[in-house]
């Protein structure tokens, strides 16, 4: 039987703390060596935080009475207790380590800190944890062997690396021979256990790896012994798209090549170091990070065999940036500014991370992960530094990077990204020359909340692929609390009834409207709303208007059209359950919502002081401007400075004086700030800040805080947390209970309701994109072509079809936008007269549609 090869497994701190964590160690040991048929090496770290304490021993003060002996009494004290949870006696076990760092209170070099003397001591940790970890897996019947890593990692010295950096922060031979795999398959045991963070210094003492230690040294023995992989044991099932507790919609990365890997850790992904990476694939040994408590999920996979998928795979953050820039007309053409500059940078011992520049100016960053950057080194540097140039620092800031492979052909799809940057102060933007990253350097305090606002729209505008399973795996919120299943769509219920609809021609539109009342009654029950109105741009259809009034809302209309398409539909609907929020309208359609008397918004300065007559005396809803947008596109954003809604704050006082002129009563504050936002405290915010201006006008009764609630569009959206929603409307309305609070959602009450039924017209294939061709297109449904939006795409004719293949669905309009969907996958049978129904198509649907190129408008029918 071969057992020549080995698996590595590394398991850190929060894994070997605990008797229960031993046991899974000792279970997945055992499981890798029966299924593998393979030799198992265990790297262990120290205990949780016993190395934050020889830390604090060996970087202590000098004098004496320093406390060395009462913080290794404790450690002493806390490896014993374990020993008695894990039923070992501990003088039997730990008896040699406990005096080996006993001796080292008392050792000579202890009074000045000798870099050899802190890496003993630095190294105590993991030779207890992984001595007591042997004998007690022993204990449960494992034929598990102990090694001292120091016998087979040899520290090497780096140029221009410092003493310190030699002792405490080193690098190992990982170019494994034949020799070196004989000798350790020596060993007797099937399974051996050896310690992370240490190594052989050239003098034959101790060497530690630094920060990240443990990861290394199972990447150094992985190399070393051509394993058949390194596993990577944490408490977090893998790398993911983002920081999962700041984005818990953040993606599970399934697989990666070496550098995508590298880049993310690199950028700020915590859980496997940069450095562990390299030995790794330098020996061409694939990688996993794995969850201790989740150990059946796939974690990540690292190798050099992942396919290459263009895309953002991760968005990270990392805070404490410092930013140097160096200024002066005299470096343009100047032969050797640069090494000048940099010289300095060496000198004060500092490593430069990103770089900009310009004619005049070079800016770059300090990360202080690998710099010890203080105001003391920031100071003697900026002195050096003027003697050549003007400085600048600017910190603290936070550097933002987008990593994945083609970043430079993704940069069309990152419309929503830059939008959203543009509204901070960016200092600086670099793109590595590998096309693996993109970064921005902002304001620290600027970049809170932003990641979860950007990762959902690297998602939405098809940058980040998170439909690629080969990739992306699933969410942090469903790994946690598992996935919510999503409602069986009505029209899957329906799928004869739909076909035989279809006879009668397409495109059609066809309508549910149970679906409608449903997501009405969701709304209306919430307790802290008083007032609801349907934003009847997204569908106008008179059943829908009838059902809703029905329900309770009332409309919210942005036209004198849609005013008198509601009176015509609803004659007896009272006017004060009618809104009226035009934009840009002539004069006349005020005129006439005045005469209806309906509820009208204004929303500028300019109108009161041009039309004065014929607002004098009139009550009136104010929109404002509260400085910035959300949504799903930046073409849905009505609020900042490039949206043409709403009054500016910096002029709601001159509104407010040029409205007490003309005696214009104020009764309502409204803010619609965009369409598609997933962040259910948005509404909460909107109505906090709405609230406070309110109680200066001292005229307001009511509070429109929009819509723009989401529907899940794409398979892996989970549906809107409406009671989260519903519990921050309570809690800002309980502080501001004296307001109506008004809402007036258009999408959410509509969209799934729809169904947009096509007939194929055409299937072709052309330089390997195979194309399905419908008879109706953008059309019918403008949301793709205009916002990039995504609409589920069915077969409603071979909806049970296994056989599927990849295609793009097309329409019959002479534009190359005119594109429902790229890389569906439909029935491989799809054929001209099948039946395509496009999902979740309720609003901006029909609303939208056109006769672009003399193509009829769609017929609309109403399920009951």
């Amino acid at each position: 039987m071969q057992v020549n090869r080995w698996v590595v497994l590394k398991f850190g701190g929060t894994s070997v703390s605990r008797r229960s964590r031993w046991d899974t160690i000792g279970r997945i040991a055992a499981k890798r060596m029966a299924e593998d048929d393979a030799r198992v090496l265990v790297v262990v770290s120290a205990l949780s935080g016993v190395t934050n304490e020889l830390q604090a021993i060996a970087a202590g003060p000098v004098e004496a009475g320093d406390g060395i002996d009462t913080r290794i009494a404790a450690l002493v004290e806390r490896h014993r207790a374990f020993c008695t949870e894990l039923d070992l006696d501990a003088d039997t076990v730990l008896g040699e380590r406990i005096a080996a760092l006993q001796r080292l209170a008392s050792d000579p070099r202890a009074q000045s800190r000798s870099l050899d003397w802190q890496a003993e001591v630095l190294g105590q940790g993991e030779l207890l944890s992984s001595t007591l970890g042997a004998a007690y897996l022993r204990a449960q019947g494992l034929d598990f062997g102990w090694c001292d890593a120091r016998e087979w990692l040899d520290a090497v010295s780096l140029p221009n690396a410092s003493e310190w950096a030699q002792r405490l922060s080193v690098n190992c031979r990982h170019d494994g021979d034949g020799p070196t795999r004989e000798r350790f398959a020596q060993h007797q045991t099937r399974m051996l256990i050896t310690q992370g963070f240490i190594a052989r210094h050239r003098d034959g003492g101790t060497a530690i790896l630094g920060r990240g230690g443990s990861d290394t040294s199972a990447a150094y023995f992985g190399a070393l012994l051509k394993a058949r992989r390194v596993e990577i044991w944490t408490d977090v099932p893998g790398m993911f798209s983002a920081n999962p507790r700041e984005v818990p919609d953040a993606r599970l990365l399934a697989r990666l090549d070496y550098a995508e890997a590298q880049e993310i850790a690199t950028t700020g992904a915590k859980v496997l170091h940069p450095r562990s990476i390299a030995p790794c694939r330098d020996g061409n040994v694939p990688m996993a990070i794995l969850d201790t408590e989740r150990p059946d999920l796939p974690g990540t996979r690292i190798d050099a065999s992942a396919v290459t998928v263009p895309g953002v795979k991760a968005i990270s953050r990392r805070n404490g940036i410092v930013l140097v820039s160096m200024e002066s007309i005299g470096m343009w053409q100047q032969v050797g500014f640069l090494a000048d500059v940099f010289e300095r940078f060496k000198r004060h011992g500092l490593s430069v991370d990103l770089i900009g520049s310009s004619e005049t100016n070079v800016t770059v960053s300090l990360d202080p992960s690998e710099n010890l950057v203080t105001s003391n080194v920031l100071e003697a540097l900026s002195a050096d530094l003027s003697e050549v140039c003007r400085v600048k620092v600017i910190a603290p800031c936070a550097a933002i990077t987008l990593v994945g492979r083609g970043m430079r052909s993704l940069l069309h799809k990152l419309s929503d990204v830059w939008a959203t940057f543009g509204e901070e102060r960016v200092h600086l933007i670099s793109q590595s020359s590998n096309d693996l990253n993109l970064t921005f350097v902002i304001d620290e305090a600027d970049a809170d909340g932003l990641l979860p606002q950007l990762h959902a729209e690297l998602i939405r505008g098809g940058a980040m692929p998170v439909q690629d399973a080969s990739v992306f795996g699933p969410s942090w919120r469903e790994v946690v609390h598992g996935r919510t299943p999503r409602a069986t769509p009505w029209w899957s219920t329906r799928r004869e009834a739909l076909l035989q609809t279809a006879n009668a021609g397409t495109p059609r539109y066809v309508y549910d409207l149970a679906t409608v009342r449903a997501r009405a009654r969701a709304l209306a029950g919430t307790p802290s709303v008083d007032r609801c109105f349907y934003a009847m741009k997204a569908n106008p259809h008179p059943s829908i208007l009838r059902a809703l009034v029905e329900e309770g809302f009332g409309l919210e209309c942005v036209s004198l059209a849609e005013i008198e398409h509601v009176f015509a539909t609803l004659p007896e609907l009272p006017p004060a359950r009618v809104l009226f929020t035009p934009s840009f309208a002539p004069r006349r359609e005020y005129e006439a919502a005045f005469e209806r008397g309906v509820t009208v918004t204004l929303d500028n300065i300019e109108a009161l002081q041009r039309w004065p007559e014929l607002f004098r005396g009139r009550t009136l809803w104010l929109r404002l401007d509260l400085g910035h947008g959300e949504g799903h596109h930046e073409k849905v954003r009505t609020g900042g400075v490039a949206a043409k809604f709403g009054l500016p704050l910096a002029r709601f006082d001159a509104f407010l004086s040029e409205a007490r002129r003309l005696g214009v009563r104020i009764s309502g504050l409204h803010a619609h700030l965009g369409s598609g936002i997933d962040v259910p405290g948005h509404w909460r915010e909107v109505y906090a800040n709405l609230a406070g201006l309110a109680d200066s006008v001292g005229t307001v009764e009511m509070i429109d805080i929009g819509g723009g609630l989401p529907i899940p569009y794409t398979p892996d959206a989970q549906d809107f947390d409406l009671e989260t929603w519903r519990a921050g409307l309570a809690e800002i309305k309980a502080a501001y209970p004296r307001y109506g609070l008004v809402i007036e959602p258009g999408r959410y009450l509509v969209a799934e309701s729809g169904a947009l039924l096509l007939t194929v017209t055409q299937v072709i294939e052309k330089d390997g994109v195979r194309r399905v061709g419908a008879d109706a297109g953008m059309n019918a449904l403008a949301r793709p072509a205009m916002y990039d939006a995504y609409h589920g795409i069915h077969n409603l004719s071979r909806l049970d079809d296994a056989a599927l293949a990849t295609f793009d669905v097309v329409g019959p309009i002479c534009e190359s936008g005119d594109v429902l969907g790229r890389d569906r996958r439909l029935p491989d049978a799809t054929a001209e007269g099948d039946v395509l129904l496009i999902a979740d198509a309720g609003a901006y649907g029909m609303a939208m549609a056109n006769t672009y190129n003399l193509r009829a408008l769609p017929a609309e029918d109403v399920i009951e």
